[in-house]
């Protein structure tokens, strides 16, 4: 396996569309009572979300399941583009209280006839098994994003 390879098979590529235009679903990621109304996956509510949305910002959410158990995730702002392009980075804290591997979010957004279509980019995990979990927690938070937007 080359090194490119490598990369991409660690690389997260999700394209989802959206009915309502893109500066709407691009507030719903930047405006806090906004995000909190669907962030996470199905089943999971989001009670704890700071923003700080400008580049250098930083931004935590703490996610909760219906067992009570507290899923906390971080990072920074790199680059605003409102409101086509919005990156920032991705950290899990660990039970120790520190941030785990970081991996950079890149979500893009793009008109069509009947909406957005959101191009999201998160790289690079530590392995393709991190990725599929990652995978299947933003497709069941796409599905709340979308009945939040609808």
């Amino acid at each position: 396996m080359t090194a490119a390879t490598d990369i991409e098979a660690r690389t997260l590529r999700i394209t989802r569309e959206f009915g309502a235009a893109k500066e709407r679903v691009y507030e719903a990621f930047t405006k806090p009572e906004q995000l909190v109304r669907w962030w996470g996956p199905e089943g999971m509510a989001c009670p704890e979300c700071e923003m700080d949305v400008r580049e250098g910002g930083s931004w935590i959410t703490t996610m909760v399941n219906d067992k009570g158990e507290r899923f906390t995730v971080s990072g920074v702002y790199s680059r605003l583009s409102p409101p086509d392009e919005l990156v920032f980075t991705w950290g899990w804290f660990q039970e120790d209280g520190t941030r785990g591997h970081e991996t950079t979010v890149t979500v893009s957004l793009e008109s069509t006839a009947t909406g957005t279509r959101l191009t999201l980019v998160q790289t690079v995990f530590q392995d393709s098994d991190i990725r599929d979990n990652h995978e299947g927690g933003w497709t069941s938070s796409f599905n709340c994003l979308d009945a939040f937007l609808a």
